[in-house]
């Protein structure tokens, strides 16, 4: 990749789920992973790319599966908004290691720990080209941290919603199960919806469709494709309208 090349996104928000900074643990931290996500975000901060991240919590808890017939599942999603707090002050914590200035934000409060999430301080932060990142989801129980990534995506006016996960786009089914199963490097919200392609759950993906913002799924294992998607390279899957 050539250096001087532009990238093709100014403002991004990028949604990682909590088991991508587990590594190949089932359980907590991989330190080593988080450095190598850390350094990529340093990289195209560096080059004017404004970044907000949304990250999960389910290496820690995930309140409807962990908590479900055994606890009242608005605490238990309380409890999964606390896990992603925990996975964004580690992250946070990575990049200021690396030189990176960066918030963290939380839906909801705890003033000891982070900001509260104000759009506006958002916006200024992302401007001076501080990494912010939003814990928490949305701050709301039944909602899931991909539909928070999306809510903070159109908040922010953010150009693409950067989807790593532990696949490397959308298929026509899933590709562990079914050998015949077709990657699409380009499809639409409707035909993720009208298929129940498991790109993001039905809210998530009807809120990015209703606001108009593209989403790119692509594999987390090479840190490196965050870097190339926000190049303009083509990696993955993108869903538009």
């Amino acid at each position: 990749m050539a250096e001087n090349m532009k990238p093709k996104y100014k403002r991004v928000l990028l949604k990682l789920s909590g088991e991508a900074l587990a590594g190949k643990k089932s359980f907590g931290l991989d330190f080593e992973v988080i450095e190598n996500i850390a350094r990529v975000i340093k990289e195209v901060n560096e080059m004017g790319v404004e970044v907000g991240i949304v990250i999960g919590g389910g290496n820690f808890w995930r309140g409807a599966k962990d908590g479900a017939g055994k606890m009242e599942r608005s605490r238990a999603d309380h409890m999964g908004m606390l896990a992603t707090v925990m996975n964004c002050l580690a992250m946070a914590d990575m990049l200021e290691q690396l030189g990176v200035n960066v918030r963290v934000q939380t839906a909801v409060e705890m003033r000891a720990i982070a900001e509260p999430y104000i759009r506006l301080k958002a916006d200024k932060h992302l401007k001076n080209n501080r990494v912010v990142i939003f814990g928490c989801g949305t701050g709301n129980p039944y909602f899931t941290t991909d539909t928070a990534a999306v809510l903070r995506a159109a908040e922010i006016k953010a150009d693409v919603i950067l989807l790593a996960k532990n696949v490397d786009g959308v298929y026509s089914a899933d590709p562990r199960k079914d050998p015949n199963a077709v990657k699409y490097d380009s499809i639409t919200y409707d035909d993720v919806l009208a298929q129940h392609l498991a790109v993001m759950d039905s809210t998530a993906t009807s809120l990015s469709m209703d606001n108009d913002i593209p989403v790119i799924l692509f594999a987390l294992e090479d840190p490196e494709n965050i870097k190339r998607v926000i190049m303009g390279q083509q990696i993955g899957t993108i869903v538009r309208k």
